[in-house]
């Protein structure tokens, strides 16, 4: 039997089994990130389109001009068409890849030496002064990637631009990296670029304006020529001695380079205004994504825009610091609602805040208008009999401003004195209910209540709701909707409103600027309007029309702060007026106005005649024109909850005498219509159309412009 050898393998001495191979090792793992890869490159195939960059902004500029076409304002960011990279003279791309990425042609997206070369610079320079991305990786990150600096966003970048690199060519990937990089002033694209610096075509720039534009991509904010042309020339240099260094020039030609010129080739604008803020809103959405810049023709008339800033600065600027008014707004529209002119404060640079469109404030005695409408609508007439009189309402007990009370009197003269207490009575006999409706019908969209205080204005309107609610009486229907665009007009027509009625309100409203608190808002023309103060005289308003024209104005502090004894008549009347006398002759009247009340009822003369009476003082023993009945009681009012006193708004007080540097237009300017009594004798709101509602369109007659008071004149109140 043979033996087995001593050096015979056992069991129980086993050889060590041989080391896995590295493939062996990590082939699961290895299979496992190419899947996910391949997944990666799959999901980019699907949701990342080639040609984005190529494409135009989704919100182009928008070009603003006024109703003449003149240009006031450019919103938005600038791209023009695409370029072909083939198409440009050679030292154009040469300049971008020769400062941006000089081994373009010979990397795969991702450059490692480029990389290791920018982190080596860094760390000697103590700083970041060199980055490490590709032209490819750029493309990348501007066309499909939020521009975070997070690691995360860097391996995105990564894969996007290996992809990038796989499915297109590098002059492929060059002209959309041209087309889309950013290069300061919103520009996107060398086409826009050069047309915004140098106002030509990319084709035609010359050495030295491309190595200028080629130098902005790293701080194009701060180094656009328009903002720091030294800068800019040195960075160009900069980019000439890199493409030196590169063999794309030679060293004599960077010498040799002309410095450009810059020549804007689009007119400089302002980027906002208040108008600016409210329409571009309304201007995106009636137009997509495009090239270049879309002209966009807007309601605004910017000769009368001018106009209305100058006055408010103005008025601010003399009154201001003596009243203690720091801000106030205008805005002036057509009966139809195209706003001609906002001016949201007293200047857009320091604050854009837009105190027109969004500032919500106590209106006051204005808001008085819904009151009278709602009365009226239920049958009363401007020579209805109201009492003047104290009265109690549960624990409230309103009061008139100015502690005085005419007894019984007519609805237009309660009006014209803006009597609190005779309000209060419409809105407790009527109900709360019946007001809210009438603002609703006139488009009023703010949040309203149901108590009798709102008799006094003292829920939140803007500015510019309340003055549209005023040109549904300049228009004849209701509501009007205030718009910036002629395209946007409400495609569902207004409601008219009852011509006889109408006639009523707008008596009314005359009488307002004829002989009530609204007197120094006179003109050569007959106006319209209502005053409106509030609690402590922190709000001041007047909203008015004549002519084509409805304007609204306020007047306050931005922290409702008080005011010095400023009311609606004073300052804000004052301002309305001055706007006025211009404005009149920039936007004739085109008779509209009276061709839509042709055949209604029209309303007769106030019952007081206060020719050669003291303008400070409002007479308390009003002869109240017969009249029918009212329609219901004024007596046995039923006590209400109310706000307390301190809560309500006050009203305006009687216009204190106008200064004698303001050339006010004597009474005979504005002549009273004749009365002609009808069978009901509702005092003259039953008259031939005609002779007072043709007012609103009747060109102003020539008159000696109005100065403003020199400051220290006394401000009126009102």
């Amino acid at each position: 039997m043979l033996e087995t050898p001593a050096f015979a393998t056992t069991p129980d001495h086993a050889p060590p089994p041989a080391r896995p191979s590295w493939w062996h090792r990590h082939r699961r793992n290895l299979l496992v990130a190419l899947g996910l890869f391949l997944l990666a490159f799959a999901w980019m195939a699907w949701r990342l389109p080639l040609n984005r960059a190529l494409e135009p902004l989704p919100d182009p500029t928008l070009v603003l001009v006024d109703r003449h076409g003149e240009p006031f304002a450019r919103r938005g960011a600038y791209k023009e068409a695409p370029v072909d990279a083939a198409a440009l003279p050679p030292h154009v791309p040469a300049a971008f890849v020769a400062i941006e990425d000089r081994r373009f042609f010979d990397h795969m997206g991702i450059d490692l030496r480029g990389i290791t070369r920018a982190a080596v610079q860094n760390v000697r320079a103590g700083e970041v002064r060199q980055g490490g991305s590709t032209i490819t990786q750029q493309l990348a990150k501007t066309a499909f990637l939020e521009p975070d600096r997070t690691f995360r966003r860097k391996i995105r970048e990564a894969l996007i631009a290996l992809y990038l690199e796989a499915r297109l060519s590098k002059e492929e990937i060059l002209s959309r990296y041209l087309s889309a990089v950013y290069f300061g002033d919103g520009v996107y694209g060398l086409r826009a670029a050069a047309r915004h610096y140098f106002d030509k075509p990319p084709e035609k720039l010359d050495l030295g304006e491309a190595a200028m534009l080629a130098g902005l991509v790293k701080a194009p904010s701060r180094l656009a020529p328009t903002n720091d042309l030294e800068a800019a020339r040195a960075r160009m240099r900069v980019v000439l001695q890199a493409m030196a260094e590169t063999g794309a020039i030679t060293p004599e030609q960077a010498r040799k380079a002309r410095r450009p010129r810059v020549r804007e080739g689009r007119a400089a604008l302002p980027v906002g205004t208040w108008f600016a803020d409210w329409v571009s809103p309304q201007a995106k959405e009636a137009f997509g994504a495009d090239y270049g810049e879309i002209r966009v023709r807007t309601t605004l008339d910017a000769r009368m825009q001018r106009h209305a800033l100058r006055t408010v600065q103005r008025w601010l600027a003399r009154e201001g610091a003596r009243s203690n008014a720091s801000q106030a707004a205008l805005v002036a529209m057509s009966p139809e609602g195209d706003v001609r002119a906002l001016v949201g404060g007293r200047d857009y640079k320091a604050s854009q805040f837009d105190r027109a469109t969004q500032a919500r404030r106590q209106p006051g005695s204005a808001f008085k208008l819904f009151t009278y409408w709602a009365a009226l609508e239920q049958g009363a007439s401007p020579a209805t009999p109201i009492q003047d009189t104290p009265l109690t309402l549960g624990d409230w007990s309103p009061e008139n401003y100015d502690g005085r009370y005419a007894g019984t009197i007519p609805l237009r003269e309660a009006f014209a004195r803006s009597s609190n207490v005779a309000a209060v009575r419409l809105v407790d006999r009527l109900g709360p209910e019946a007001v809210v409706r009438a603002a609703r019908e006139l488009g009023i969209e703010s949040e309203l209540g149901s108590d009798a205080t709102i008799a006094l204005g003292t829920y939140e309107v803007t500015l510019l709701e309340l003055t549209a609610a005023y040109a549904a009486f300049a228009a004849g229907a209701a509501p009007v909707v205030p718009h910036g665009l002629p395209a946007m007009r409400p495609a569902t027509p207004a409601a008219p409103l009852d011509p006889r009625r109408r006639a009523m309100m707008l008596d009314l409203l005359w009488g307002v600027v004829d002989h009530g608190t609204g007197r120094a808002a006179r003109l050569g023309v007959p106006a319209f309007g209502k005053t409106g103060t509030t609690q402590d005289y922190r709000d001041a308003l007047f909203v008015g029309m004549a002519g084509d024209l409805v304007v609204g104005v306020w007047v306050g502090n931005d922290d409702g702060s008080p005011m010095r004894r400023v009311t609606g008549g004073g300052l804000p009347a004052r301002i309305w007026r001055d706007f006025m006398d211009d404005a009149l002759r920039m936007a004739p009247s085109r008779g509209r106005p009276a061709e839509r009340v042709r055949g209604a009822p029209v309303p007769g003369p106030a019952p007081v005649d206060v020719e050669g009476m003291d303008p400070d003082v409002i007479p308390e023993d009003v002869d109240a024109a017969p009249g029918e009945p009212m329609p219901f009681p004024v007596e046995a009012l039923e006590p209400a909850d109310e706000l307390p006193p301190e809560d309500v708004a006050v009203e305006d007080a009687p216009p204190a005498e106008v200064p004698e540097t303001v050339d006010v237009a004597p009474p005979e300017d504005v002549p009273a219509p004749p009365v002609e009594r009808g069978e009901d004798d509702d005092g003259g709101a039953a008259t031939v159309a005609g002779r007072l509602l043709p007012g609103l369109a009747t060109k102003q007659r020539p008159r000696a412009r109005r100065p403003v008071p020199a400051a220290g004149a006394s401000a009126a109140h009102g």
